[in-house]
């Protein structure tokens, strides 16, 4: 396929086109599907969300009316009677059933209402109840209130009665004597399960989807799922969780069993709404999202394909008469000049090439004179390393005569000496680690601290990532020697000088900058004329290549952007930098 495609120009152009416009157009597809999906779960939850809160509004409006009724009740007239008595009177007992019972008949929510007197009298309820699975579930008789209790609403629990089993919630309050506040009696008010379950039936919530309403303790107190009924929620969904907010979502289980769980806290008891929606109901919503983008897209892809070969075909044409053109053309003699027949990129290419010829002569003799003056340099660099053979050996005797007469410093400054002018030589290679580069300039700075004491300090920083890396010879220790020299000999006091080498990309660089007496603007000016000066390129002093021998050696061995750069403010200091490439090998 590689080589396919490096054969042809309209290959590879047809080729990067479609990829770099199907890539994204198919990856904007998968993304409207994704949102799409998004949207569609997101109003699911929307949805379930309103009916829960249009369920709340009519559990609220029956829980409000109960309470209401409740607050009628114990003030009512005849009750209040009813409970100061301590005898039985049959009449006022039958009036106060027939008027709950009149009163229950009108809320067809309501199961049945029962007062329990404290006076010993009979308990007045609109239904026989035969056994109360409230006192057997709690085994002890909850309806006598603490002092300061007024009214609370039980969980789910069933009655026995003369029309069979009822599962009801209740509604209970003292019932207290209204002038001296004296507890007489406990009213209940019972509220049929299946009339709220019929609430939540009606909600349709998604096709498959259900709502329960759960208590305070998690247990389910109403819904369509019977079985669950006064069972805890965690039985069918292990670890679920309500976060502590009156509503919100979540979801829940994975893979074809994942399903969407909402819930909605009613505010006047704290019981929970909560809805339940399989995943698989976005599925069938999002299938035909799904069907539709993935038929747009294609549609796209055909139509983008052809645009795209059919103007590569007009863009590539010239080009391809130009190559058939270039084939015929003897590289061993001037490139004959080819018509232009457009102003456009492929036109401008066609330009430029008519100049090729006249531009390939000039370079060829410009590589001749940068070769020529190449050999100048190296010449005048191995003058300067024929010399240092005799004074090595010469300066090797010394060091151990100075040892043996235990003139250390003496010593020192002999070993350095000997270490600097070693390195000259290198064996006549040009090229060397950065590491030796760095040991020399050391060297040298060394030798200068004894010559002149407390004058100046050199700190060297420099990356050992790049201490293994080659570079030309002799290049920092020039610079070292031009600042000490000009910088910080000249000042009074003692001077800091920093020697920085780190790398920067595919690049090697280095800074020698010390904080001397700088120079002004024009005299920098003169110094960066002076680098390019490329008639005598050694006319520094004799001990130093000087500026402009590092510059022009830098420009020769490697490209134009390795010459020297300087930067000065006259009473604060000058830096000079230099970058070249990183090379793994040097001839």
């Amino acid at each position: 396929m590689r080589h396919w495609l490096a054969r042809s120009l309209k290959r590879k152009l047809s080729f990067l086109l479609l990829t770099s416009i199907l890539v994204p157009l198919l990856s904007l597809g998968f993304f409207v599907y994704e949102t799409a999906a998004m949207l569609t779960e997101e109003k699911s939850k929307q949805t379930g969300m309103n009916l829960l809160r249009q369920i709340d509004t009519n559990l609220e409006f029956v829980l409000q009316d109960v309470e209401g009724m409740s607050v009628f009740l114990i003030g009512q007239k005849d009750i209040q009677s009813y409970l100061d008595k301590d005898g039985i009177y049959g009449n006022k007992q039958t009036e106060i059933i027939g008027f709950l019972t009149n009163l229950l008949f009108s809320k067809e929510y309501i199961s049945d209402i029962t007062i329990y007197p404290q006076n010993g009298l009979s308990l007045l309820s609109t239904s026989t109840i035969l056994h109360s699975g409230y006192y057997d579930k709690n085994g002890q008789n909850r309806h006598q209130f603490p002092a300061k209790s007024t009214k609370a609403w039980t969980s789910l629990y069933e009655n026995k009665t003369t029309l069979g089993l009822k599962k009801v919630i209740s509604f209970i309050r003292p019932i207290r004597d209204t002038n001296t506040f004296q507890e007489k009696g406990t009213l209940m008010i019972s509220i049929d399960e299946e009339a709220i379950s019929k609430y939540l039936k009606r909600s349709n919530i998604e096709s498959s989807g259900f709502v329960v309403l759960l208590d305070n303790e998690n247990r389910v107190i109403s819904g369509s799922q019977r079985t669950w009924l006064n069972r805890y929620i965690t039985e069918f969904y292990p670890g679920i969780e309500f976060n502590d907010g009156e509503s919100g979502f979540g979801n829940y289980g994975a893979g074809t069993d994942k399903q969407t769980v909402l819930y909605y806290t009613v505010p006047k008891v704290g019981w929970k709404l909560v809805g339940f929606i399989p995943f698989r109901e976005y599925t069938a919503q999002n299938r035909y999202v799904l069907l539709v983008t993935a038929a747009a897209v294609g549609v796209a892809i055909v139509l983008i394909a052809a645009l795209i070969l059919f103007f590569v075909q007009r863009v590539t044409r010239p080009l391809l008469s130009l190559t058939n053109y270039l084939r015929q053309v003897n590289p061993d003699e001037p490139f004959p000049t080819y018509t232009v027949t457009s102003y456009d990129e492929v036109g401008q290419l066609m330009h430029s090439y008519n100049k090729l010829s006249d531009r390939i002569e000039r370079l060829t003799e410009q590589v001749k004179i940068n070769e020529s003056r190449k050999k100048e340099v190296d010449i005048l660099a191995l003058q300067s390393q024929i010399n240092p053979h005799f004074l090595y050996n010469t300066l090797s005797s010394i060091h151990w005569m100075s040892l043996m007469n235990k003139d250390q410093k003496t010593a020192e400054m002999v070993s350095s000496l000997g270490d600097f002018l070693r390195f000259s030589l290198n064996q006549g290679l040009d090229y060397t680690p950065v590491k030796q580069e760095v040991d020399h300039a050391r060297n040298y700075v060394r030798i200068q601290s004894i010559r002149y004491p407390d004058k100046f300090d050199v700190h060297f920083l420099i990356d050992p990532a790049m201490l293994d890396h080659k570079m030309l010879k002799l290049l920092l220790q020039p610079l070292i020697e031009n600042a000490l020299i000009h910088g910080l000999q000249k000042q009074e006091g003692k001077g800091k000088m920093y020697v920085h080498a780190g790398i920067q990309g595919d690049r090697l660089i280095f800074a020698v900058q010390d904080e001397g007496i700088g120079m002004d603007q024009d005299t920098l000016r003169k110094i960066e004329a002076g680098l390019n000066d490329t008639v005598e390129p050694h006319s520094g002093e004799r001990g130093s290549y000087g500026l402009s021998n590092v510059h022009q050696r830098l420009l020769l061995h490697y490209d134009s952007e390795s010459g020297l750069h300087i930067q000065s403010i006259a009473g604060k200091g000058t830096k000079v930098t230099f970058s070249i490439p990183i090379r793994e090998e040097h001839s």
